[in-house]
């Protein structure tokens, strides 16, 4: 395996859009090229993508408010995947976040996908039994398509 692990650069964002459209990550209401657009403005060094003879593989978005770390958008292509790419991207974004002081990290996992838990699970997170709430401040669609 040939997969390089860098930085996201400007050029790499059709394809990394494309892969997360295949990997179902986005969602009508959550426009991620904005994502990727607001994540560049404050931690361009977390956006990391696994490239394999000039193909975006895999791709990871982190982020550390000072007190946690995040990971969002984790995937690699349906035709790679069981070859290791998602655990590289989650050490190399976990590397990331310890080199900036973040203490702990965590994630969501949409509820019922067993196969994102399962991975979690051998990469040594740790399920939680909580509620979360959220606010959107700024709507990216129709919003009679926020949710």
């Amino acid at each position: 395996m040939s997969v390089q692990i860098r930085t996201f650069v400007p050029s790499d964002e059709d394809a990394v859009v494309a892969l997360w459209e295949e990997a179902g990550l986005t969602r009508p209401w959550n426009d991620p090229r904005a994502d990727i657009e607001r994540m560049l403005a404050v931690w361009p060094d977390l956006i990391i993508v696994a490239e394999d003879d000039g193909r975006i593989v895999g791709t990871v978005m982190a982020g550390y408010d000072g007190h946690r770390g995040w990971i969002y958008y984790l995937a690699s292509a349906a035709d790679r995947r069981g070859e290791g790419i998602g655990r590289m991207l989650v050490e190399e974004s976990e590397r990331r976040l310890i080199a900036l002081g973040c203490p702990k990290v965590q994630l969501m996992v949409r509820p019922g996908n067993e196969i994102v838990f399962a991975f979690y699970d051998q990469v040594g997170y740790e399920r939680f039994d909580i509620g979360m709430t959220g606010k959107r401040l700024i709507v990216d669609a129709p919003a009679e398509t926020v949710v």
